[in-house]
């Protein structure tokens, strides 16, 4: 949940570590904080609040040499404050540690080194790693993070920094991501490839139990656990540094937003044939491996579960094989039956959400195949899964998830095609509307972005407004439930989302005069129970603003306002029907003053169960 950078080499280093840490904010943005090594002498400078505090203070008492780390923190451990921002050092001030991810038994081992004498200053679970690491120092820096590891219970990431070897950096990865860039003369430590893209395109993905050391001119990877050297492959990055920059846009969320067309593009890219069937380069030694499977679990968090959700309707209807949509913070915990025919999709868009990680290891131990579905394909989700489709997103900054929401749906679409290609449940002129269907998906998007104005008024009428309801049938809930999350995670305006059957069983007791309604009715052969639903809340005083599809001019006698999106089939609209509600949320969030890149409370990866 948190930002870890790094450097050694022979360039001033604070300028390298705060650019660095500006691209890792969306990881964390409670405090921020370096640890430099000036003169071989180890200056830390560290507050609370956003980046821009850090820079304001270096401006003025900067700090000067050629290796530190810095870190920037979403709080788990201790509120936010200057005293509990990383780096953290021992009580002599020699060692510094970043950290990102929970040490489940810090409150034990705390209480170890009290007994001992030793002073804390934080309420972290991290200050307890540089004690240990000096307690545990006999002249070697990485014997003793060895033994330090042995003694950490839970998922973590280290940057690790120490006066007694200034010339070496250590870094240590345990269910967490961290990466290893590797240039001339100098080399990088971060916990996302966007913090050392524009420095070098070379990285090596560090694995659980890694522990690499760091000089200017040398990396090296072993296993913690052994000592043994640890072979991995050295990464050739084809991201661009426009790729994570705003470019015209204001916030990377808009940007992110109108990317959708190209990023359905690049996720249909090479994955429709010219006879329009469905293959995945990917999955090509997995030839037959789905005929047997007799049920499907598809687990995520978040936004990615509500694409499991449409994910396990298209499934379903497609290949006739059942499917169940599952939160992955619960899966593990209900002790599902899972066999070896059981085939168990799990969703991120990081590729290292830990539920999701978690459920996935469960799922494996129990026989199931894993297909994972990442935007990440060297992430850890990805590296442990039998099978691996990408999304093709690119890079996605902003914490509220949009692109990479919609190529998760498009990925959906296809392997719905694919395994009912494999499995021969589709006809053929099905087969060839959705092929069709999907093609035409990219400009349909622009279509929708082209007229933002249709929702912006409304977006930013319902500023004020206590609570909003989003409601549909069919595939429309889903999309309900995404536009939901959207508004609550950067408006901070109470939202819910509801079947819209399911308003008269209780839910109707809240509306009252005023009360936005946001109904999607692009189910035709649901309309018209969609449009009684709609009338329901009307008769309470709600003010409903409907989404349907165009030529649906009928829907204006049942709602105050209304947004059209391109005629399509009515399998395919979730990706459309997303689009205004994205925007919806981004304008309400504008017109409120938020801060809709980092909205509070919230990381992207979240790295932590």
């Amino acid at each position: 949940m948190c930002g870890i950078v790094g450097y050694i080499g022979k360039r001033d280093v604070q300028p390298i570590l705060l650019n660095g840490l500006s691209k890792l904010e969306y990881r964390g943005y409670d405090s921020a904080g370096i640890a430099v090594l000036e003169r071989d002498q180890i200056k830390i400078s560290k507050v609370e609040g956003r980046l821009a505090n850090l820079s304001g203070q270096m401006d003025k008492h900067p700090l000067k040499g050629s290796a530190g780390i810095g870190h920037t923190r979403w709080a788990t451990h201790g509120k936010p404050s200057d005293a509990n921002s990383h780096p953290h050092a021992d009580m002599s001030g020699k060692f510094t540690v970043v950290h990102n991810g929970i040490v489940e038994n810090y409150m034990e081992l705390k209480k170890e080194l009290e007994q001992k004498g030793v002073m804390f200053t934080s309420e972290t679970d991290t200050e307890v790693i540089a004690h240990l690491l000096a307690e545990q120092y006999q002249g070697d820096i990485v014997a003793a993070m060895r033994m330090v590891i042995q003694k950490l219970h839970g998922a973590f990431s280290l940057g690790v920094m120490t006066e007694h070897e200034p010339d070496k950096l250590v870094a240590v990865r345990q269910s967490s991501p961290l990466v290893i860039g590797a240039g001339q003369g100098e080399n990088f430590i971060a916990s996302d490839i966007s913090a050392v893209i524009e420095h070098t395109r070379k990285v090596y993905i560090l694995e659980d139990g890694d522990l690499a050391v760091i000089t200017q001119d040398h990396i090296s990877i072993m296993k913690a656990e052994t000592g043994e050297a640890a072979d991995r492959k050295l990464l050739q990055i084809d991201w661009s540094v426009d790729q994570v920059e705003k470019g015209q846009f204001e916030h990377f969320m808009l940007k992110e937003i109108h990317e959708q067309p190209l990023t359905l593009r690049n996720t249909m890219l090479g994955r429709i044939n010219d006879r329009d069937e469905v293959s995945f380069p990917e999955l090509a030694h997995a030839a037959g491996a789905f005929k047997d499977v007799d049920k499907i679990f598809i687990v995520a968090c978040g936004t990615a579960y509500h694409a499991g959700l449409v994910g396990s309707t298209i499934i379903e209807k497609l290949t006739r094989i059942p499917v169940q949509s599952d939160i992955a913070s619960e899966f593990r915990y209900r002790d599902p039956i899972i066999t070896d025919r059981t085939l168990v999709i799990v969703v991120s868009q990081s590729g290292e959400t830990a539920d999701t990680l978690a459920a996935l290891h469960e799922s494996r131990r129990n026989g199931a195949k894993i297909l994972a579905i990442t935007n990440v394909p060297t992430s850890s989700i990805a590296r442990d899964a039998d099978y691996v489709i990408a999304t093709k997103a690119g890079p996605e900054i902003a914490v509220a998830s949009t692109k990479a929401y919609t190529a998760q749906l498009l990925a959906f679409y296809l392997f719905s095609i694919y395994l009912a290609q494999e499995r021969q449940t589709l006809g053929k002129e099905l087969h060839s509307e959705l092929v069709k269907g999907l093609k035409t998906l990219p400009v349909q998007v622009e279509k929708v972005l082209e007229n933002a104005d249709e929702v912006k008024l409304f977006a930013e009428s319902i500023k004020e407004a206590k609570s909003l309801f989003f409601i549909g049938r069919g595939l429309d809930y889903p999309v309900a439930l995404e536009g939901s999350l959207k508004l609550k995670e950067i408006s901070y305006i109470h939202s819910e989302a509801y079947a819209a059957g399911e308003m008269k069983h209780g839910t109707l007791a809240l509306i009252e005069k005023g009360t936005p309604v946001i109904a999607l009715a692009t189910h035709m052969d649901l309309y018209e129970k969609t449009v009684s639903n709609i009338k329901e809340v009307k008769a309470r005083g709600a003010h409903v603003m409907g989404i349907t599809v165009e030529g649906n001019v009928e829907l204006l006698n049942a709602v105050d306002e209304i947004c059209f999106i391109p005629p399509s089939l009515q399998l395919l609209a979730p990706i459309l029907a997303v689009v205004p509600l994205q925007l919806i949320s981004y304008y309400a969030s504008l017109a409120l003053g938020n801060d809709i890149d980092k909205p509070r409370n919230l990381a992207k990866s979240v790295t932590v169960e």
